[in-house]
């Protein structure tokens, strides 16, 4: 019997399960993201509310440069729908648009969750089967060793 067998399988398992944590780590991310855009839209749910027509507020021009401007209405909101297309909408239906975003995002970050439970049952299955296989290539050196004792 050879050992050679045992390590290239041990090897394409240790890959797997390699393979399994990157994309662990790339769902997490994922999820982060979408718990900051979460946050973003809070923020701006919170703005909505609490501006008044008129308010001075600081208005970002990107490149971290911002310029002061008065809110000539509150209730004429801009809030983008996705695809590149936005809408204006009155403060109750941008906040209203906004928290169906929100609620779109929960429903993302909830199929990620599961997803990363089914990574991680993968990845205990994996880890079972290479555990497995470590035993029978001990098995095996142990089988050689007495058979060449025999000898």
């Amino acid at each position: 019997m050879s050992l050679g067998g045992g390590g290239g399988q041990m090897q394409e398992l240790q890959q797997q399960l390699q393979a399994l944590e990157q994309q662990k780590q790339a769902i997490e991310a994922e999820i982060q993201s979408l718990r900051t855009e979460q946050s973003e839209i809070d923020e701006a749910i919170e703005a909505i509310e609490t501006l008044d027509t008129g308010s001075t507020v600081q208005v970002p021009l990107g490149g971290d440069a911002y310029v002061r401007a008065e809110i000539e209405d509150i209730d004429e909101v801009i809030v983008t729908l996705g695809g590149g297309y936005a809408a204006e909408r009155d403060s109750d239906g941008a906040i209203d648009s906004l928290e169906t975003k929100k609620g779109t995002l929960d429903e993302r970050i909830e199929e990620l969750n599961e997803e990363i439970t089914a990574v991680e049952s993968e990845t205990e299955r994996i880890e079972q089967q290479a555990q497995q296989a470590q035993q029978q290539q001990m098995q095996q050196m142990q089988q050689q060793m007495q058979q060449q004792d025999d000898e």
